[in-house]
């Protein structure tokens, strides 16, 4: 069954791609931006609540 349902969307997603330039214009080719991301400066966060501190002892709360 699995077989089926993917040899039907192939042949259903063939003939769209064949008849595809007939139906509508082709979109323009976008090219991406070159320009560096500027990773190093994260924005800050605001922390809402206590700092979670993690429990190391058991023994002491």
């Amino acid at each position: 069954m699995l077989g089926a349902v993917t040899l039907c969307c192939v042949v259903v997603a063939g003939t769209l791609a064949l008849y595809g330039p007939v139906f509508g214009q082709a979109p323009e080719r976008q090219v991406a931006d070159n320009r560096p991301v500027d990773a190093a400066a994260p924005a800050a966060v605001r922390v809402v609540g206590a700092p979670f501190v993690p429990n190391v002892n058991p023994r002491e709360r």
